[in-house]
């Protein structure tokens, strides 16, 4: 059975799941990509509860995706804005949206597509060899045993 916690996996997917795998973070961060900066957006976009959008706030802030901001000092307001480390989930949020628009279409067809600035035409992520260039096909990637495999204890589980 799968426990709440991803701590005795052996796993780059399963370590990224313990930063945004709850549910509502990958909404949270899409929305601070999209421009949306203050408590109050994050809460009207998404329908969120109040409790529930602060632990996620708070959790992303604390794991660098997020900079907390004073805008206001009497009150006090904050607003929130996406970290290096947040802009570097865009091309594995693009994957989960063309893999929605692909295989979760709603009737009216994609929400959102993603454009280039500088000439309007669609973006798209692809595999690429880092060391010829090719475009690459699911089929022809392969996951090989990395540096970080060496030394394994015994009961660590593998994927």
């Amino acid at each position: 059975m799968l426990g709440r916690t991803y701590d005795s996996q052996l796993c780059s997917i399963a370590r990224t799941l313990e930063v945004v795998g709850e549910r509502w973070t990958l909404l949270i961060v899409r929305d601070s990509l999209l421009g949306l900066r203050r408590f109050e957006e994050f809460q009207d976009s998404l329908g969120i509860a109040r409790n529930v959008l602060t632990s996620r706030l708070s959790k992303l802030v604390d794991d660098g995706l997020l900079e907390r901001v004073c805008y206001q000092e009497r009150p006090a307001r904050y607003e929130y804005r996406p970290t290096n480390k947040a802009k570097d989930l865009l091309t594995a949020l693009l994957s989960l949206m063309h893999w929605g628009d692909e295989h979760a279409e709603g009737p009216a067809g994609p929400p959102r597509i993603a454009a280039h600035v500088g000439c309007g035409g669609h973006v798209r992520e692809q595999l690429v060899c880092t060391h010829c260039g090719q475009v690459l096909d699911p089929d022809a990637v392969q996951l090989l045993p990395g540096p970080g495999l060496t030394g394994l204890t015994s009961g660590t589980r593998l994927p």
